[in-house]
């Protein structure tokens, strides 16, 4: 099953490390506040759509990931 939403959880099963596993998550936070998508400029939100922290690492997420 493919995850619409991904927190920085799911980065750490990936094999990111704590800390830029976050880091992931609040420049994708960044990305879609600058793209007009206010609500994620809440400070304890912390899921974001998959398609935005692609965006952010420069790979998409395949099928498979099992996460």
């Amino acid at each position: 099953m493919k995850k619409e939403f991904v927190n920085y959880k799911d980065l750490r099963q990936l094999g990111f490390g704590d800390n830029q596993a976050r880091r992931i998550i609040r420049l994708a936070k960044k990305k879609l506040i600058e793209k007009g998508y206010a609500f994620y400029n809440g400070k304890r939100v912390g899921l974001v759509p998959a398609k935005a922290v692609a965006e952010v690492i420069g790979v998409p997420f395949k099928e498979d990931d099992n996460f």
